[in-house]
């Protein structure tokens, strides 16, 4: 039988982080009880996953996970998609987890880039991972195959959870590089919103979604199949534009109507500045940066700015 665990959130104290055992026994797979809060993590490295989210919010439910789906996303980004065991775990498109691995001291941070409807129809959920020398990173590039064991906690105030009853809104989101993958569940999750409104005329009323995304060139457009498949099954609605930085081929006929060179510009976003649309900008902390502050100076009102500095 598949055991959940209650672990207390991350307490801040003067020595630094109290967490949990990170380094999990070897015997992982045939008792998941070996977690304690005996850790004491000093706080050497800023740059740290557990340092940089501890004062975020993060469920306290911590499942295991069995790893199920391998894919090569590009050529340095290597999707999972793991079989969750917990059937309490939950989470909101656009948050992230805590990724725990067996003999691993290092707890990884990684956003969910599927839809929540993957976890609640097939007990799912997907990440997407870039090689980095981050020691989780270089597990899942190296190490990680099909049955591997980890656990999983989520995390993050960054997330789309429309209730029916709610207000109809436009989203702008905005990527740049791996910060996609929070996006992608949201736009994943506004598709599952779409097909409920128009299969059983209830629900959430969905309003428009415009997609600017931005890597150095065609091949690193991490889901753009899956996003342009999006863009056809509801014309009008959901809109995207590619962007490339340092493309050094000819673009493909297929993707050039959707694909322009340079970064995304202020001028982009021109038509889309309204107080009444909502903006989610994930992505390098520079671009984050530079884009909140210019729809700040836009008049568009702080709640509506939506956005996370956490890596």
């Amino acid at each position: 039988m598949a055991r959940a665990f209650v672990i207390p959130p991350l307490l801040r104290g003067s020595t630094g982080i109290f967490c949990l055992q990170a380094a999990l026994s070897p015997r992982m797979s045939k008792d998941w009880r070996h977690f304690t809060r005996s850790c004491i993590m000093k706080s050497q490295k800023k740059t740290d996953h557990l340092e940089r989210t501890a004062k975020i919010f993060r469920e306290e439910l911590v499942s295991p996970a069995k790893v199920c789906g391998i894919i090569s996303e590009s050529k340095t980004v290597r999707r999972l998609r793991l079989l969750v065991a917990s059937k309490e775990f939950a989470f909101k498109a656009g948050q992230w987890v805590d990724f725990f691995i067996p003999g691993v001291p290092t707890v990884g941070g990684f956003s969910i880039c599927s839809s929540p409807r993957l976890l609640e129809e097939e007990s799912a959920l997907e990440l997407a991972v870039k090689y980095t020398n981050h020691p989780p990173s270089i597990w899942v590039h190296t190490k990680c195959d099909l049955d591997s064991e980890v656990t999983l906690r989520v995390g993050g105030e960054f997330f789309f959870d429309p209730q029916p009853s709610d207000a109809s809104v436009n989203l702008v989101l905005i990527a740049g590089g791996v910060g996609i993958n929070p996006l992608n569940s949201i736009l994943l999750h506004v598709a599952d919103l779409y097909r409920r409104r128009e299969n059983k005329g209830s629900g959430y009323e969905m309003g428009r979604v415009r997609l600017f995304y931005s890597a150095r060139n065609t091949n690193e457009l991490l889901f753009k199949k899956s996003i342009l498949d999006l863009t056809n099954a509801f014309p009008g609605k959901i809109v995207c534009s590619f962007h490339v930085t340092q493309q050094t081929t000819e673009i493909s006929k297929d993707l050039q109507p959707y694909v322009t060179e340079g970064r995304i510009s202020d001028k982009d976003l021109e038509e889309h500045i309204s107080k009444d649309n909502v903006f989610f900008i994930c992505g390098p902390p520079p671009m984050i940066e530079h884009f909140s502050g210019h729809l700040e100076a836009c008049m568009i009102p702080k709640e509506h700015i939506r956005f996370e500095k956490w890596w």
